[in-house]
């Protein structure tokens, strides 16, 4: 059981990928991150020694900290965090503990906070940034483009280009871009491969392959023609996504019949 202050890795894992998920900082010290430089999905990495930094970036949200084992430097940077008025804990085991319980871990990729993709999204342009957002960079912004400027936005502007031929994160292989993050990233999570299912069916027009993908086509045509916006659509359409994360994590195994009794 954890300690007062203290979080396990299993309580963590369930609010990763969730809208309630705390912002996760590592503050594990340059030598135990070269050891291991995977992250806890969506985590931060800032030095203990700069917390003058941090503490405006955290605003009122809850706050875990993750240091090499659990000890000493996340206490102290915890502890310290809380006098500032901020809700924190500490990762009980830290990275090691959460590394032994075989949770999720992201892949080091280098790439910046901004992305950039085609204007007028409709299903892998919305499905990205939700996972962009929930398990790999809380504080991703997204730009839409016209289709023809987005590589050049991209190197202009030090972003990452997606869902667009000749970068890297793309359909290839008869897999979308979705996929493509999922296993640039290594984020080998059973909930998430059947939300990629999903979204490689709806987005390349192989319906048949899933159930829900003839429901997500037709919520996402809808909601492209609910909003002019690019960035409105994208908020409200994170949602379908936190939504359907939720049902293949929880809650395939039931149904629903309607019951006068009831």
């Amino acid at each position: 059981m954890a300690a007062l202050n203290e979080i396990t890795s299993q309580q963590l894992a369930r609010l990763i990928g969730t809208p309630d998920c705390p912002t996760i900082v590592d503050v594990r010290i340059d030598e135990d991150f070269a050891e291991d430089p995977r992250t806890i999905p969506g985590a931060i990495r800032h030095s203990h020694t700069e917390l003058a930094t941090l503490v405006p970036k955290l605003g009122t949200n809850r706050v875990i900290v993750s240091c090499h084992k659990g000890l000493k430097l996340s206490q102290g940077v915890a502890a310290l965090l809380r006098v500032e008025g901020i809700t924190c804990e500490v990762l009980q085991g830290g990275h090691v503990g959460w590394a032994d319980a075989r949770l999720p871990l992201i892949k080091p990729r280098a790439m910046t906070s901004l992305w950039v993709t085609r204007h007028r999204p409709k299903i892998d342009r919305i499905a990205c940034p939700w996972l962009i957002r929930r398990f790999i960079d809380p504080s991703a912004k997204f730009l839409f483009v016209a289709p023809s400027q987005v590589l050049a936005v991209a190197e202009k502007f030090n972003a990452t280009a997606f869902d667009v031929p000749e970068c890297d994160w793309t359909h290839a292989d008869g897999k979308c871009t979705f996929d493509a993050l999922l296993e640039g990233f290594g984020l080998a999570i059973p909930a998430l491969d059947h939300v990629a299912r999903i979204v490689r069916a709806a987005d390349t027009d192989t319906l048949d392959a899933e159930p829900e993908a003839a429901g997500l086509l037709a919520l996402s045509l809808g909601l492209s023609r609910m909003h002019r916006d690019d960035l409105e659509q994208l908020e409200h359409g994170i949602h379908f996504y936190d939504a359907l994360y939720r049902w293949a994590r929880d809650a395939t195994d039931e149904t629903h019949i309607w019951d006068d009794r009831t």
